[in-house]
């Protein structure tokens, strides 16, 4: 099977992480080199330099965004003034990268590269964080508990692994967020001890679309490479469309280099698979039910039966459990033009950051104690949102693991997280909601996973109804099968 392959995958293959190397003197200049190839350094005070064997150099500054020019005369999109720091530099690259290739008579070196195809070490690319040393940096990411503010690390994947993309691609088509597979935190990194470097590259490309593999390490001592640990593993699958007609738009080869290449691709193609079978099996109206189908259906009817007190005789039902129902949580807003991105339809990176920040809210107010965030899975991009569109966030607690995955030997989050601390399920759903017509469309799903702290209690959820039952085994399963794989 798909899984057991990925699992034989991984065990005769360490995906160890991929550590940059470099001087300290190259270190402060903003550049590493390796394979020939040079690495996008994007730092709040030093340049960044980017560096191709196929795109011209280019040096902007990372200081002065209070005007739409900063002291070399990069533009600064007007789409990014009110993003954060890093968005907006890495938006002027790219639509300097983009201006470049438009007045480029290159048309035929650009075709015959994309034709040969393109390494992972010609997209790689890294943000540089010194929170160590710039306190307003460290003052615009800190959340109030002394962390890393996740919603805007959301904010940044989304916008670095756009360029990430843009790199690997030929021309200029219209590069789409199609969705990611999974953001894992794998370590909680202090912000004010710690400086943090994002990195990312293609790790997987089919025809038209295309798997962006990103990390994030934590590095105590600016001068010391060797002292980075990752702290966070995200994929994102994006895809590229032809601007004028819409439809796919072939991308370059993808032509790993090294070992670990070569088996984060093949690990790619398998996921790529599983996904195009998961979609052929979605269960449609008068089709025959499949065995994947019908185990969920069984599963469904299980959480239902157990539920049955709770709606029947619920002053006789288990205190230790609520219905799904009463754990939502809800919020609206106007899509305003500052939220747009390059395409001028609402940012993914905004909609995700909104998300968690309602998931987060949702699994404090559910759990009554701080929650720590461990991962978000699955999160789908159905639909774009538009500026002036009125956007409700439905969020709530989908299940939940009171006793923590103590029995799910594969379930591995963040180092420091117990096995016994209880885990918090939670579902957000994004819709586009039109008053004028009576009619609303979902825009995007998330789904993000919280721990309880050690020795907190936590109720047991469960459906009401036979449609929230089949959602919540349907996302058991495919929990279940995630942890398969990490």
């Amino acid at each position: 099977s798909i899984t057991m392959t990925i699992q034989r995958l991984l065990t005769n293959f360490s995906l160890r992480p991929h550590m940059m190397m470099g001087s300290s003197s190259s270190i402060q200049q903003g550049l590493w080199k390796q394979n020939h190839h040079s690495v996008v350094v994007v730092s709040m005070m030093l340049p960044i330099k980017m560096v191709s064997s196929y795109r011209t150099t280019t040096t902007i500054a990372t200081r002065g965004l209070s005007s739409s020019s900063d002291q070399n005369n990069t533009t600064i999109p007007i789409e990014a003034q009110f993003k954060n720091p890093i968005v907006g530099k890495l938006w002027a690259a790219r639509q300097e990268a983009k201006a470049r290739l438009d007045a480029s008579s290159d048309d035929d070196d650009d075709k015959s590269a994309a034709n040969k195809g393109r390494p992972p070490s010609a997209s790689e690319t890294e943000i540089y964080y010194p929170f160590s040393t710039d306190q307003v940096l460290r003052e615009a990411y800190q959340n109030p508990w002394g962390k890393m503010r996740f919603g805007k690390v959301l904010e940044d994947l989304d916008a670095l692994a756009g360029n990430i993309a843009f790199h690997h691609v030929s021309g200029n088509p219209l590069i789409v967020t199609a969705g990611v597979d999974r953001i894992r935190l794998r370590r909680r990194s202090q912000i004010d001890l710690e400086d943090v470097h994002l990195s990312g590259k293609v790790t997987w490309v089919g025809k038209s679309s295309m798997e962006i593999r990103m990390q994030a390490f934590a590095q105590k001592d600016p001068n010391d490479p060797n002292s980075r640990e990752e702290t966070l593993e995200a994929y994102f699958t994006f895809v590229t469309l032809d601007p004028k007609t819409k439809k796919p738009h072939i991308m370059p080869k993808l032509i790993p280099e090294t070992p670990e290449e070569r088996a984060l691709f093949e690990l790619g193609a398998l996921k790529a698979k599983a996904k195009k079978l998961s979609r052929k099996n979605k269960l449609k109206v008068g089709q025959q039910l499949s065995d994947a189908s019908l185990k969920i259906d069984e599963t469904a009817a299980s959480l239902l039966e157990q539920a049955s007190p709770l709606l029947r005789m619920p002053s006789l039902a288990d205190p230790h459990s609520i219905l799904m129902k009463d754990t939502q949580m809800q919020n609206a807003m106007i899509a305003q033009p500052q939220f747009r991105n390059l395409h001028n339809r609402i940012f993914g990176g905004f909609l995700a950051r909104r998300a968690f920040e309602l998931a987060f809210a949702t699994a404090y107010v559910f759990g009554g104690q701080l929650p720590r965030f461990l991962e978000v899975d699955d999160i789908s991009f159905e639909s774009p949102v538009d500026v002036g569109d009125l956007l409700v966030f439905n969020s709530r607690v989908l299940y939940t693991l009171p006793e923590g995955c103590s029995e799910c030997s594969n379930a591995i989050y963040a180092l420091d997280h117990s096995h016994d601390q209880p885990l918090v399920m939670v579902e957000v759903e994004a819709w586009v909601t039109e008053p004028e017509t009576v009619q609303a469309r979902i825009s995007n799903h998330f789904y993000f996973t919280f721990a309880l702290p050690e020795g907190a209690t936590c109720r047991k959820v469960l459906p009401s109804n036979i449609d929230e039952a089949r959602n919540m085994a349907a996302r058991m399963t495919a929990d279940a099968e995630q942890a398969e794989v990490r």
